[in-house]
């Protein structure tokens, strides 16, 4: 498999490291709602694809908290991977469950976590120091660090080990890649109404305003304009 060759539903998985309230407090490279909403949008993207997912979690009860309720709503069906190291790599079921996705020709692993200098560098290292022929892709904007420049210089130490950076809507556009393909077309558009920002504003723009549409939530009367008199 080379970098070269995009992602794919086919050729992906995703891990989602530590996504946890106490991990999260610490956030201070990204606001912390966008950092949300950012995670569950790229979950969505995963669930539309079918993407083999993987969510763990370090320390819940003791101090980390439980898993965003968002991202579980998602994977309501998947295991939680509990851990004590930071490194989730150090975790058999974690190394298990991306082994068994990878052997199914899936070793372009796309990755969100807390912290980015912590659990996302240590994992992504040593992930490819043992398994070479994987892929790491870092969603930068679907994982946080305790600064900015923590957040900067770890994502430019991976980049210098050859992990490579992307951002969650890039995931989930790469994985639609052709708007021919029409069995996810409507799931793609309605998550980037939701979770785009911006972006799904000028789609919602689009259908109602140019193609006259119809608008996607019910709501009461338009009355006036009344001028006062």
């Amino acid at each position: 498999m080379s970098k070269l060759e995009v992602l794919t539903p086919a050729n992906s998985q995703l891990i989602f490291i530590d996504q946890q309230p106490q991990m999260a407090f610490g956030v201070q490279s990204i606001d912390r709602q966008v950092l949300k909403n950012n995670v569950v949008g790229l979950a969505k993207a995963g669930k539309i694809f079918n993407i083999p997912t993987t969510i763990t979690t370090v320390e819940t009860q003791s101090f980390s908290g439980h898993t965003f309720p968002e991202l579980l709503a998602v994977f309501p069906e998947n295991d939680i991977l509990e851990r004590t190291s930071m490194n989730s790599w150090d975790d058999q079921n974690v190394r298990d469950a991306l082994d068994r996705n990878a052997a199914q020709g899936r070793r372009k692993i796309v990755v969100s976590g807390l912290w980015t200098e912590v659990c996302n560098t240590t994992f992504a290292l040593s992930a490819l120091n043992d398994r070479p022929d994987y892929e790491i892709y870092m969603v930068a904007d679907a994982s946080g660090g305790t600064s900015a420049d923590a957040h900067k210089y770890a994502m430019d130490r991976m980049v210098q080990a050859g992990i490579i950076p992307v951002t969650w809507q890039q995931v989930l556009l790469e994985w639609q890649r052709d708007w021919a393909h029409r069995e996810t077309y409507d799931a793609v558009t309605s998550l980037v109404k939701e979770h785009s920002g911006a972006y799904g504003m000028g789609v919602d723009y689009a259908y109602t305003m140019v193609h006259g549409a119809n608008e996607r939530v019910t709501h009461g009367k338009r009355i006036g304009p009344n001028p006062a008199k």
